[in-house]
């Protein structure tokens, strides 16, 4: 008897694990003082491209006719102007995949993202950098995919390459994989280990807010921090806050590293992307957490690329969500 999406927990967790090496090898090669001192983004062009290419073009290999929502094309890799950074990316996917890739094939690859999502069938969508400025900094960034059937989120792989395996000894084992399918409950395992080493994962079980912690994004720009402030007072958190880039906060919520995360809006405009959530959100939900907007309402990826339904993203573990939703609702009243 088949177990729901097997094979493509299997090829997903291979993509992320493929990408999280070349992001790794690309940092170790490209990124140094000089590059942050100049605030130089190259390399994380570099592995963002290739990243991409990698996960896509494992996914078409087994799942052909499966469109995917990315977040990059391959426009500034074409032609002259593109030539130097199309070498380097060709150059880094090739030590990573099965089999040598021309040029076309990594742009054709990279250009497999472009779907524009919706509310039928299914596709995945790709994160293949999440959080640039910690990956170069050294600190925390993710590769991310999940597949979406029919608006749903039913898979989700996050690769944390720079995670620590045990937050209870961050100077330990660094690099972790987390996975998740509907209804099959949500796992973790160190990066490049085999399914054996899999672990089951579940959020915290702190019953009063005022005990919680928060998981918040190093840059303001992503997150209001001030509000952050206001709504820990209001639920009377005094615990300092973890704070880490990209959807690893996800999985330090997951595992019960931190009780709390909030993405609040920083302008009333602004839309977030469904790569940015699809894959935290599934692992948060199997993991025995909730995760909405700051309304309260379930995340909605069947709208397209982005979740153009819903403002800000809450997640907490079932015992004090509804208490964080409400805190959010007053802080944020009449705001957005």
């Amino acid at each position: 008897m088949s177990v729901y999406l097997e094979k493509e927990r299997v090829v997903a967790i291979e993509a992320v694990e493929r990408a999280s090496r070349v992001c790794k090898a690309v940092f170790k090669q490209l990124v140094n003082e000089e590059t942050l001192t100049k605030k130089d983004k190259s390399p994380v062009t570099v592995a963002d491209f290739s990243a991409q290419a990698v996960v896509n073009s494992i996914l078409e290999k087994h799942f052909p006719d499966d469109p995917i929502v990315g977040e990059e094309d391959s426009k500034d890799l074409q032609g002259e102007d593109g030539r130097v950074l199309r070498e380097r990316v060709v150059e880094l996917v090739n030590t990573t995949v099965d089999k040598p890739m021309s040029a076309e094939e990594v742009l054709r690859a990279i250009d497999r993202g472009q779907y524009k999502g919706g509310s039928s069938g299914r596709h995945w969508t790709l994160d293949p950098i999440d959080g640039t400025k910690g990956f170069l900094r050294g600190e925390q960034f993710a590769v991310c995919l999940a597949l979406i059937v029919d608006g749903q989120v039913q898979l989700g792989v996050v690769g944390c390459p720079n995670l620590p395996y045990d937050m209870s000894k961050p100077e330990g084992d660094k690099g972790v994989l987390a996975v998740a399918v509907q209804g099959q409950g949500a796992f973790q395992r160190k990066l490049d280990s085999d399914s054996r080493s899999e672990q089951p994962i579940v959020v915290s079980n702190v019953e009063d807010a005022c005990n919680a912690s928060f998981c918040e994004s190093v840059e303001s720009g992503h997150s209001n921090h001030g509000d952050n402030a206001k709504i820990a007072e209001l639920l009377g958190i005094s615990k300092q806050s973890v704070r880490m880039d990209s959807q690893c906060k996800y999985i330090a919520v997951a595992r019960g590293d931190a009780d709390i995360y909030l993405r609040l809006p920083v302008d009333s405009k602004y839309v977030e992307k469904i790569w940015d959530h699809a894959a935290g959100n599934i692992i948060i939900h199997e993991a025995g957490g909730h995760v909405s907007d700051i309304n309260g309402q379930p995340l909605d990826f069947s709208k397209g690329r982005t979740l153009s339904a819903n403002k800000g993203v809450i997640a907490a573990n079932s015992y004090i969500f509804e208490t964080v939703v409400a805190a959010v609702q007053t802080t944020l009243a009449n705001k957005y």
